[in-house]
């Protein structure tokens, strides 16, 4: 697989890149956490609660405004399994599905356990993160999936029948791998997925939404992006649903003004392909990145899911200061997420002055140990 060894970064292209990462994984959470209130409610339930055009403003879930589910939490865990991948590289161990796979095992965990106070060293800084062991509604396919060692592959991938959008949804961070090849991060994405959804769509709707992403975090807009998303699908066994779930949110996109209904429609049954599918559409049309989450939560299927992809496109794109700061403000964990996209940004733009043939940082990797 491919890597970001050797890269190098002027001042203004390190500040881009983690101004596009912080708005990734900001966006994932704040996006998460509005649509979380609403989640699986009917449309006319919601708009009895907030009107017909969905919610405008952060609501009380899990006993507070601005709480994240178990979305967020995954994406970060991706994020943490990214850098120790990374870190771990210098060893001459290099498989960072293996790493990815370790990383959402130490989320399972906080699924388990009461708090961090159990947690070895070599777990590192963000499984002591005690706000991540909050349970919110974690899918069964999840709590399968790496409820044992074993790890699901594309060849033997765990819960074979799941086409859910929960793999796709913490994926948002392979996209940020702006020095590796679209297919390398596709290829990844995917692997990664079928620890925990192993239908064709779940895992290759997952690979789709890391390239775009990548594109975005590249600095490209979204429609080259989709289309070089579509063209690897091409090439994948069963991937037509997904290829022409977003090949019908391009199209969507010419049906006039967006409305609730429409996003409905691409959500379809809530597969994986159709949410990715609806927040592909509504980063396309949306005016802003309050309008487009608007769009997003603003249907009866799973809110939660659509809002943490359609946020997560939408950060990658404009970077961190387009988000709502008032929502910002209230976000669940924004210190923790903050604290990790710096923490990636840095290893990917200036590993070597990390941990390296020069000489190593004792405060790096003990808070991303190679155990």
């Amino acid at each position: 697989m491919g890597g970001t060894a050797g890269a190098v970064w002027g001042r203004a292209e390190q500040q881009d890149f983690r101004s596009r990462v912080r708005g990734t994984l900001l966006g994932v959470a704040v996006g998460d956490a509005f649509g979380a209130p609403v989640d699986r409610m009917g449309l006319d339930a919601i708009a009895e609660a907030h009107g017909p055009e969905g919610p405008a403003d952060l609501a009380p879930a899990y006993g507070r405004r601005g709480a994240v589910t178990h979305l967020t939490q995954l994406t970060l865990f991706s994020v943490d399994g990214l850098i120790r991948a990374q870190v771990r590289r210098d060893t001459g161990a290099w498989h960072p599905p293996t790493d990815l796979h370790r990383a959402y095992r130490r989320w399972a965990a906080t699924q388990r356990d009461w708090g961090p106070d159990l947690r070895r060293e070599e777990d590192g800084w963000l499984a002591r993160e005690e706000w991540l062991y909050a349970r919110r509604d974690p899918t069964r396919a999840l709590l399968l999936g790496l409820g044992d060692e074993t790890m699901g592959t594309p060849e033997a991938p765990k819960n074979p029948g799941e086409r859910g959008a929960e793999a796709a949804a913490r994926s948002a961070p392979f996209g940020l791998l702006v020095g590796w090849e679209p297919h390398l991060v596709a290829q990844l994405a995917v692997e990664c997925a079928a620890q925990t959804h192993g239908h064709p769509t779940g895992y290759l709707a997952a690979g789709a939404y890391a390239v775009v992403v990548h594109g975005l975090a590249r600095g490209e807009s979204l429609d080259p992006a989709v289309q070089r998303a579509l063209a690897l699908l091409a090439a994948r066994p069963g991937h037509e649903p997904v290829s022409a779930a977003l090949q019908h949110a391009l199209g969507a996109v010419r049906q006039g003004l967006p409305t609730a209904a429409r996003v409905a429609e691409l959500a379809g049954g809530g597969t994986a392909e159709g949410l990715v599918a609806a927040a592909v559409y509504c980063a396309l049309v949306a005016e802003d990145v309050r309008h487009g989450l608007r769009l997003a939560v603003n249907h009866g299927g799973s809110s939660a899911a659509t809002g943490a992809l359609t946020g997560g496109l939408l950060g990658a794109l404009h970077g961190e200061t387009a988000l709502p700061p008032a929502w910002l403000a209230e976000l669940e964990g924004r210190p923790t997420i903050l604290e990790l996209a710096d923490d990636f940004a840095m290893e990917m733009t200036q590993s070597p002055a990390l941990h390296g043939p020069a000489g190593s940082s004792p405060g790096w990797l003990a808070r991303y140990p190679r155990a």
